[in-house]
């Protein structure tokens, strides 16, 4: 039975003895990062002996965002401007927000990646953390949107799956929950009409990632990522009923061990667990916390995976070139 995880590899390079963990756990994906990466022609096989591994064409996902969240970097790949200064920067934004993400999508697809953890459909807020703010694309409704779309659809075009992150909201969040938890205390209205209004607009994209934060009017005990009542309202009032993965279960906003994260996680209604760390004692854990994909996880993954496709044909040089344009940048 596939396991409710996404799991992340130790090195750039799959060995025996990882390859037969990762045939024996059945993670439903693998998620890549830059301990993974090294050139065209080495990710080319590393992808391939990951679903060798598992024996099918499992979903690869990475964090190919431009700007600091980037995996894939230069000199193989393109480097790409942290994405609110395109968007402030772009002569014409949702145009180069659609460039930039299939110029994105055909470098991943070269080396087998089929998912990328993007867009982001959190607000830029006035005190929105250093580290998140940069990543985003606006700070109104109507713009992220649209911007989000745009990325979605670029993606898509590429033949790459999107991600849209962080459900239900992370904008307001002041400090980094790769280090802390974020609380957020703001009326339950203020939060419908501003933080879930996007996720909402865009709530019929097949995958989203949760936000590790807590909002004191939903359930001022537990982040959304292992809160029950979190969960009901993102597929209830936000509706997505797209296949909702936790953020890294290894960040410091959650709490207790790496087991127990996940359970939590599955118990509240996530369908899968991202564990990205590459740690082996901590993968074991979490693929026994997790358990299999329940019938409701699968139909939602089966319904993803059903928009892989062939990337359309595009003239990759033109399209760079008209990015460069749009943005006074070499892209």
């Amino acid at each position: 039975m596939t396991s409710a995880s996404i799991l992340g590899p130790e090195g750039a390079r799959l060995g025996r003895d990882e390859a037969a963990f990762f045939r024996d756990a059945d993670p439903w994906g693998f998620i890549l990062f830059a301990r993974n990466v090294e050139s065209p022609v080495q990710l080319r096989r590393l992808t391939a002996d990951l679903r060798d591994a598992v024996g099918r064409e499992a979903p690869i996902l990475i964090d190919q965002e431009g700007g600091r969240v980037q995996r894939m970097r230069p000199p193989h790949w393109h480097a790409y401007l942290p994405a609110l200064d395109q968007m402030r920067r772009a002569s014409d934004p949702l145009r180069a927000q659609w460039l930039r993400h299939r110029l994105i999508a055909a470098e991943l697809h070269e080396v087998g990646i089929d998912v990328n953890c993007a867009p982001l459909a959190d607000l830029v807020e006035p005190q929105t953390h250093h580290i998140l703010r940069n990543r985003l694309y606006g700070d109104t409704v109507d713009s992220v949107v649209a911007a989000a779309r745009a990325a979605a659809e670029g993606l898509l075009a590429g033949g790459v799956l999107p991600v849209l992150k962080h459900i239900p909201g992370y904008g307001r969040a002041s400090v980094d929950s790769h280090k802390a938890l974020p609380r957020v205390s703001v009326p339950l209205e203020e939060l419908r009409d501003r933080d879930f209004a996007p996720f909402a607009a865009l709530n019929d994209m097949a995958m989203g990632m949760t936000a590790h934060i807590v909002l004191d009017a939903v359930d001022p005990e537990r982040p959304a990522t292992t809160s029950a009542t979190a969960m009901r309202m993102i597929r209830e009032e936000i509706g997505f009923d797209g296949l909702v993965m936790t953020d890294d279960l290894s960040m410091e906003a959650l709490s207790g061990e790496i087991d127990a994260r996940a359970a939590a996680s599955i118990a509240a209604g996530c369908d899968v667990v991202l564990h990205c760390n590459g740690d082996r004692d901590e993968m074991e854990a979490v693929v026994a916390a997790c358990g299999a994909m329940g019938a409701e996880a699968i139909r939602r993954a089966e319904a993803a995976l059903a928009q892989r496709r062939a990337p359309d044909a595009a003239d990759l040089e033109a399209l760079r070139d008209e990015l460069g344009a749009l943005t006074g940048e070499d892209a």
